[in-house]
């Protein structure tokens, strides 16, 4: 299977930069024997009595921090917990830092804090082959106080205020992502009280979600590893439906990582066109990138040429797209 069979073209213009207002206003395109325009507040009415709907509830974290090396300004980006207070991070740029570096973080808004408390500290402790770097931090709660928020890098400008409520889901619970698990993003909690029957997962988004696939060859492709979480309640509710519709691809990946048994652990699924789902029927999620395991993900859902056909449409009618987009609704007309 080659990564060029899952390219297509997308003018610049049509990635969002900033969400509609208010969130389930945006538009939502139904993927099954045909396709149907709607708004994502029609979505309760296209359900069935018995689906069951999966959400992610990771909570997006002030990931990118930035301090000082003498006149330098460094961003220290984190994107997988490791301990307490430990971390995997990137650093830009970090060529001239070494193990035991120490920093002040830069408060995220100068002039309303006026300095950042000596509790807040990274420390470097050591510098990796793959060019990430562990950190130290010295109070992980006070020190992401100063951060900001972790705008995919698609979305050409500075995070702002309003992201901080915009770039997270109205039901987020549990700190840890540093990617929205943006099919979430559509739903307000009004809308989120019209669904009957829901189910909420954990798995927290790394950084890898944005990274490209490097091979020709998708068998060559290694997937980024995220941790998650299933509890037991939400394995029963699995088993007592009839449909199960995954909000998001990380949900869908926790669902099929786990088989839809309680547990946690670490996955690194990689989902593409031959794999026989085992939990999942169904899939909200947004319009992603050419090329990118997301996209491909959603083409083992309901086939190559149907998502390729299905993003035709989305493109000539202006859909929007990536994390701040519009949505669609795959569905599989045989169930």
């Amino acid at each position: 299977m080659q990564l060029a069979d899952f390219d297509f073209a997308l003018p610049a213009e049509l990635i969002a930069h900033y969400p509609v207002s208010p969130r389930d206003s945006s538009r939502l395109l139904v993927i099954g024997h045909d396709l149907c325009e709607k708004t994502f507040r029609d979505l309760p009415s296209l359900l069935r009595p018995d689906d069951l709907l999966v959400f992610n509830n990771s909570k997006v974290i002030p990931a990118r921090l930035f301090v000082k090396k003498g006149e330098a300004k460094i961003e220290i980006f984190l994107h997988k917990k490791l301990g307490d207070n430990k971390w995997l991070a990137f650093a830009k740029p970090g060529k001239k830092l070494v193990a035991g570096d120490s920093f002040s973080v830069i408060p995220a808004q100068a002039g309303i804090l006026a300095k950042t408390p000596a509790c807040a500290g990274v420390t470097i402790l050591d510098k990796l082959e793959t060019g990430e770097i562990t950190v130290q931090l010295s109070n992980e709660q006070e020190i992401l106080k100063y951060g900001h928020i972790p705008l995919p890098p698609y979305i050409n400008r500075a995070d702002e205020a309003s992201d901080k409520t915009n770039y997270q889901t109205v039901y987020a619970k549990h700190d840890g992502s540093v990617a929205a698990p943006t099919a979430g993003l559509h739903f307000t909690k009004e809308l989120l009280a019209k669904i009957p029957n829901k189910a909420f997962v954990t798995l927290h988004v790394g950084a890898g979600t944005f990274q490209p696939v490097k091979t020709g060859n998708l068998d060559g492709h290694k997937m980024h590893s995220e941790w998650y979480e299933i509890s037991p309640e939400v394995e029963e509710q699995i088993k007592n439906a009839k449909r199960v519709i995954a909000v998001g691809t990380t949900s869908l990946r926790v669902l099929e990582a786990s088989g839809g048994k309680a547990g946690s652990g670490e996955t690194d699924i990689f989902i593409k066109p031959g794999y026989k789902f085992k939990t999942a029927d169904a899939l909200i999620t947004n319009f992603h990138l050419p090329k990118s395991t997301l996209f491909i993900l959603t083409c083992a859902l309901a086939g190559t040429e149907k998502m390729k056909a299905a993003y035709a449409h989305a493109i000539s009618h202006k859909f929007r797209f990536f994390s701040y987009g519009d949505a669609c609704f795959i569905t599989n007309p045989s169930l």
